[in-house]
């Protein structure tokens, strides 16, 4: 039954996936903490400490019922959850309690279990980007030759197509693509350092055997399934680790708070929607409201993964000497909730981009009524081609062009201005309305689309053609 009473997390219960949620649920985590429990026992045993198998295959045998009732009471008494959970642990391995945890201090398997769940959640979050990257290089193809305005400054400017525009997008998830790709290449885990990162319990536990605990480290770092640990570490491991990839996740929110406001802004333009479904309501008033639901949840969510790293930054800033546990509550905040709210941004993103809306009319509509001035300078070339006097006919242009955008602006009227070079003496040589086609001033648009998808999407589709393969929810929750 749905408990109305207390807060619910809006990030678990309407927009992130259950995917994202369960990863980082309680279950998943302590049920990490003891097969970290379990690697480090073997791994001891196989060096030789007096570990038995039989102890082994109990803790094996136990990693996933957890009793979280009692843990709960064990952290009440102990006021300390990793203890509380070595308590209950060992309730259920009576015969393995001894040789729980030994030598290892509580971020062995804080730390660890944080590094193993950063990087499948990371694995999620770039299965959803190669999805988004490659829808938007597929509507990229299908307009690419497609004209359309285009701003700088938010005014208007020279054409360039919608194809090519989409490609900005891409580009965007493109580079934060590859740089995700590097933080799940190069992360580390904390490997077996010991209270200060000195190793100095593991050191007793095999007589100042320093080789051995090297060994050890290098086998728990492979049961655990990374290739080596950071160097050096205080308690924790560096919580650099931590803002670098927050970093990573504002990049994608940021991206993705540029499409969606561009997209909201072509809505109000009405060139341009996100889908909108048959019984959607835009409005509770207004009921022929077309509202842009979906970006402008785009960019909610994304600012506040956007607000993130100044806060992973903070905590890696004074984690003073060897650690201060100033950090830990922080970040059972910052690091779940980040990667639940890019992972619902995502959703969103891509189910807007698999029906994304088209209006060509309004598009073509919208050009025309400025190209009259950006197509002056090829109708000032034709007349110079056709024997005019160069400076002379920009004058006349720039007088024209006056005279028609204070018709425009100040009596809201139509652009006249090819009707008033039309009937200019001076221009009677050129075809003015030749001078009109939108494709003229496009430049290689729809060329760098192509070139584009060949070489910046074509390697990432062929890379991911796995996950291509497979069918990425992008479905709504609410």
């Amino acid at each position: 039954m749905t408990d109305t009473l207390n807060y619910d997390n809006p990030l678990v219960t309407r927009y992130a996936s259950q995917e994202m949620s369960r990863l980082w649920g309680a279950r998943r985590k302590f049920s990490v903490w003891r097969k970290l429990w379990v690697a480090l026992a073997e791994a001891e045993a196989e060096l030789g400490l007096p570990i038995t198998e039989e102890q082994i295959a109990e803790l094996r045998a136990h990693t996933d019922d957890i009793d979280f009732d009692v843990a709960a009471e064990y952290e009440k008494k102990l006021r300390h959850d990793v203890m509380a959970h070595v308590h209950t642990y060992g309730d259920l391995c009576p015969k393995a309690r001894g040789v729980i945890h030994l030598g290892a201090t509580s971020c062995y398997v804080t730390d660890n279990t944080d590094a193993i769940l950063l990087r499948e959640a990371m694995q999620l979050i770039r299965r959803r980007l190669v999805a988004v990257v490659d829808r938007l290089a597929k509507f990229a193809a299908k307009y690419r030759d497609l004209p359309c305005l285009g701003f700088t400054h938010l005014q208007p400017a020279q054409p360039v197509t919608v194809g090519k525009r989409a490609c900005l997008w891409a580009y965007d998830f493109v580079l934060d693509l590859a740089e995700l790709e590097r933080r799940i290449e190069t992360i580390r885990c904390r490997g077996i350092k010991g209270t200060t990162g000195t190793q100095a319990s593991f050191l007793k536990l095999f007589h100042g055997d320093h080789e051995k605990v090297r060994r050890l480290e290098k086998l728990v770092c492979e049961k655990i399934g990374f290739a080596e640990a950071f160097a050096v570490t205080g308690q924790t491991y560096p919580r650099k680790l931590d803002s670098q990839i927050i970093d990573v996740l504002s990049s994608v929110a940021q991206s993705s708070h540029k499409f969606a406001t561009d997209l909201r802004i072509l809505a109000h333009r009405k060139e341009m929607e996100e889908p909108f479904e048959t019984h959607q309501i835009g409005s509770s008033a207004m009921a022929y409201k077309r509202n842009p639901m979906r970006c402008e949840r785009i960019c909610s969510l994304a600012r506040f993964v956007m607000s993130a790293p100044a806060n992973a930054a903070a905590t890696l800033a004074v984690q003073w000497f060897e650690r201060t546990l100033d950090d830990s509550a922080n970040r059972r905040l910052v690091l779940p909730q980040s990667f639940l709210a890019l992972d619902a941004v995502l959703i969103l993103v891509q189910n807007a981009t698999e029906g994304l809306v088209v209006y060509p009319k309004v598009i073509e509509r919208n050009l025309r009524a400025e190209l009259p001035f950006m197509a002056t300078e090829n109708i000032l070339m034709a007349g110079v081609e056709a024997g005019g006097d160069r400076q002379e006919l920009h004058e006349l242009i720039r007088q024209h062009s006056q005279a028609a955008a204070t018709i425009v602006k100040q009596e809201g009227g139509d652009n006249d201005l090819i009707e008033r070079l039309r009937n200019d003496p001076a221009f009677a040589a050129v075809n003015v309305d030749a001078e009109l086609e939108p494709r003229l001033y496009v430049g290689r648009a729809p060329e760098q689309v192509d070139e584009f998808i060949a070489e910046q999407i074509e390697p990432i589709r062929r890379k991911y053609a796995d996950i291509l393969a497979t069918e990425i929810s992008a479905e709504l929750r609410v």
